[in-house]
């Protein structure tokens, strides 16, 4: 088989790795690809001139490319080419794609679609309302916040003397992980719907909001292969369950940021909401993808909060996440190219290729614990183009696997002699152990054998699973 992975990120670097793997994997490309990609067995960066996902010139490049090399199938790591409709003009021409199209991507490209999607089929979610109008959504937050108004009788507030719990404020469309915002209070809510719906900080994805109450607990990531055909009966195949850490600092405190780490699998994620989880959220998702008549054959990641032992679906993504994918994809014990094949596969008799229905996905004991080590100023302004210094020897030691995410390749040298900084998250370290304690002390331990100037890291992942 020959694969064309596209995107450069983390998650790009894993789904490369995990797919060369494979005993049918002859070739995989990766487009762009990055300083990790282009280190990897049977692995070769492509680059294309125009060749932007996000284009329809770019889509054109790909595709041409696709069809000169005869690849086989082609795999999606990020959401922008997906919310483009890469996927359409891949199947329009016969090609063989991993990832829903651009009316399926809806579900995480539009809040506004998703949240409606939930409410339609009984998805357990969190209470939101949908707004257009700033004066409207103004309306609303002053009203949650219990604005305090003069009439006839002088200054009277709301009736509850309680403090009001914080807003959830999420831009409709794709912010770069920069459209939700936790409001603690009205003052906090005006700015940012002012910021997202008057100035235009977003763009076009902050032009309508959804607003949503606040639940509190922890919050889990359940990713899972899909395979909906217009006609057929539907499939979701769960995978572990992982947790990224979010916040910038250990504590959890600062900003968010796109993930600091990831864990899996998740140990206070007990069977009693593994359950819960089926039946409150992944089931009414696919009876929804079913009645809409979908044609989804990707990977889809649930976002949930556990909220007094309930499970609340929180987003969807429509495809795997970073810097989870890190953590999970590690402990994959099956052919991870074979899971893909069967994830597009719509007639097991035609094709000759098992479909997911039929697949069984296999994983290794243990668990891993996956850090990521980022840019000084991230998610603010950084520098980039910093050498980083690697020792491999010490690296192979510890059995951690090192996945690039923002640094790129130099010439000449081994694995991190030859690597610049070209991001916020530069790499994370995938450390595999007996239990999550083992996981922690490997993947810390394997961070000692990588630096570059500037380089900050949690030094918590794994530590609780709060």
């Amino acid at each position: 088989m020959k694969i064309l992975v596209i995107g450069s990120g983390g998650r790009e670097h894993a789904l490369v790795w995990k797919l060369a793997q494979s005993k049918k994997v002859e070739k995989v490309y990766a487009a762009p690809g990055n300083g990790g990609t282009a280190i990897e067995e049977k692995t070769e960066n492509l680059s294309l001139d125009g060749a932007d996902p996000l284009t329809e010139n770019g889509q054109k490049a790909l595709l041409e490319f696709a069809m000169k090399e005869k690849i086989d199938l082609t795999v999606i790591g990020p959401e922008a080419p997906l919310a483009a409709g890469i996927v359409d003009r891949f199947r329009q021409a016969g090609l063989a794609i991993v990832g829903p199209g651009q009316k399926e991507a809806r579900l995480e490209t539009s809040k506004l679609y998703s949240k409606s999607f939930m409410a339609k089929y009984g998805v357990r979610t969190a209470k939101s309302r949908n707004f257009t109008s700033l004066d409207a959504a103004l309306d609303y937050s002053e009203k949650h916040f219990g604005k305090v108004k003069k009439g006839k009788g002088g200054p009277s507030a709301s009736k509850d003397l309680s403090a009001p719990p914080p807003l959830v404020i999420k831009a409709d469309g794709l912010a770069a992980g920069k459209g939700v915002v936790i409001a603690a209070d009205a003052a906090e809510a005006k700015s940012t719907l002012e910021a997202f719906m008057k100035k235009g900080v977003l763009g076009d994805a902050g032009k309508s909001v959804v607003l949503e109450e606040c639940l509190e607990g922890p919050e889990i990531t359940i990713m899972a292969a899909v395979n909906v055909v217009p006609g057929k009966k539907g499939i979701i195949r769960p995978f572990l369950p992982s947790r990224d850490h979010k916040r910038l600092m250990d504590g959890n405190e600062g900003p968010n940021t796109g993930g600091m780490g990831a864990i899996a699998p998740v140990p206070d994620f007990i069977p009693i909401l593994q359950k819960d989880f089926v039946s409150s959220i992944l089931a009414p998702t696919l009876k929804g993808m079913e009645a809409e008549k979908m044609d989804y054959r990707g990977f889809i990641y649930f976002g949930i909060l556990v909220q007094e032992g309930l499970c609340y679906l929180l987003e969807y993504n429509v495809r795997l996440g970073d810097p989870e994918a890190q953590a999970v994809l590690p402990l994959m014990d099956s052919d991870f190219a074979e899971l893909c094949t069967a994830i597009v596969s719509t007639d097991a008799s035609a094709s000759a290729a098992v479909t997911l229905s039929d697949f069984s996905i296999k994983w290794k004991k243990g668990a891993v614990c996956a850090p990521v080590a980022v840019s000084k100023g991230y998610p603010g302004r950084y520098t980039t183009g910093l050498p980083i210094a690697i020792n491999p020897t010490g690296l192979t030691r510890t059995g951690a696997k090192l996945f690039v995410a923002g640094a790129q390749r130099g010439v000449g040298g081994y694995l991190g002699s030859g690597l610049r900084t070209g991001g916020g998250r530069v790499l994370s370290v995938s450390a595999l152990g007996d239990n999550p304690e083992d996981a922690r002390i490997k993947a810390y331990r394997a961070l000692r054998y990588v630096s570059f100037e500037g380089m900050g890291y949690r030094k918590d992942i794994g530590e609780d699973h709060e």
